[in-house]
């Protein structure tokens, strides 16, 4: 049995070409165009072309993409002072501080430091703490992301056994807290669980957020689960000397034979983590103007 290929990269496009259609609609009937800015300090080489690729999707999808790209000496007083300029502009609907930061610099204290409402990425303690009760938030892009092609998939998500491998505030706990409000019985694995790979293998749904390369193969694997891989790892190249390449938690060549459904990497779920983060800043643009929000753009 080979499992069913679960592209993000063609779900990513259906997510993008929803949040085109509703910009439209936000311009033509309200005459608003949602806002996204995006702050980096530094020059991390990963960040930086990851705020490239936000910027050209933001601009593809019809929205305003704002980006101030800070020294490494910035301070902390002035990154928070930007910050509370973007809380305070009615435009930006959306805010996005780009992780990591310098180490002079306390992240949760700059992430603290968005408005909630404002806060794209999910990462503030008051919409950790509204996703954690089941109330109204906005929800971390990757996590939605896993979600929506869950959802997609099986349709109905309610009774099923889920493992989430790692317990990061970013992807863990936050996929967490989303099967539950989908109803599924939930599992969080991580370095310290024991009989980590038999807790795996009684999975309907596994998620692998750990951070380890190709950890996790066939042998942790019920046939037919369902396996969705978040994790982005670089290393080296088994056939070109001198190169490397990208490899999820999964084991790929293998799980994919005893699988049901399987996200790759790359063009798994790293495509729906941008998609999503403009598909928080519609929502939270028409949660700001007190209008309906947009259907199969979030939960």
């Amino acid at each position: 049995m080979i499992g069913k290929v679960i592209s993000g990269k063609e779900f990513s496009e259906l997510v993008r070409a929803k949040v085109s259609k509703h910009v439209d609609q936000l311009k033509n009937e309200h005459g608003i165009i949602p806002g996204l800015a995006v702050v980096l300090v530094g020059e991390d080489p990963a960040s930086k072309v990851y705020v490239r690729n936000k910027g050209e999707q933001t601009k593809a999808a019809g929205m305003k993409s704002i980006e101030h790209k800070l020294d490494e000496s910035t301070s902390e007083k002035e990154l928070l002072e930007l910050i509370e300029s973007l809380n305070e502009d009615t435009s930006i609907h959306g805010i996005l501080c780009q992780l990591p930061l310098p180490s002079h610099i306390n992240e949760d204290r700059v992430i603290n430091s968005i408005a909630p409402d404002k806060d794209v990425d999910g990462f503030h303690i008051s919409n950790v703490g509204l996703l954690g009760t089941g109330q109204k938030s906005m929800v971390p892009c990757t996590p939605l992301g896993c979600l929506m092609m869950l959802k997609d998939h099986y349709g109905d998500l309610t009774g099923l056994n889920a493992v989430v491998v790692g317990r990061s505030n970013i992807v863990g706990k936050p996929m967490a807290n989303l099967l539950l409000r989908e109803s599924c019985t939930v599992t969080i694995a991580h370095s310290r669980t024991k009989d980590i790979q038999e807790i795996c293998k009684r999975a309907d749904i596994l998620v692998a957020a750990v951070g380890r390369p190709e950890m996790i193969d066939e042998n942790w694997i019920s046939s037919g689960a369902t396996v969705i891989d978040v994790g982005i790892n670089r290393i080296p190249h088994p056939d070109k000397a001198g190169k490397s390449k990208l490899v999820g938690d999964v084991d790929y060549e293998s799980a994919v034979k005893v699988a049901g459904a399987i996200t790759p990497v790359p063009g798994g779920v790293g495509p729906m983590t941008i998609a999503c983060l403009l598909a928080n800043t519609v929502t939270a643009c028409c949660r700001a103007n007190k209008l309906p929000e947009p259907d199969g753009l979030g939960v």
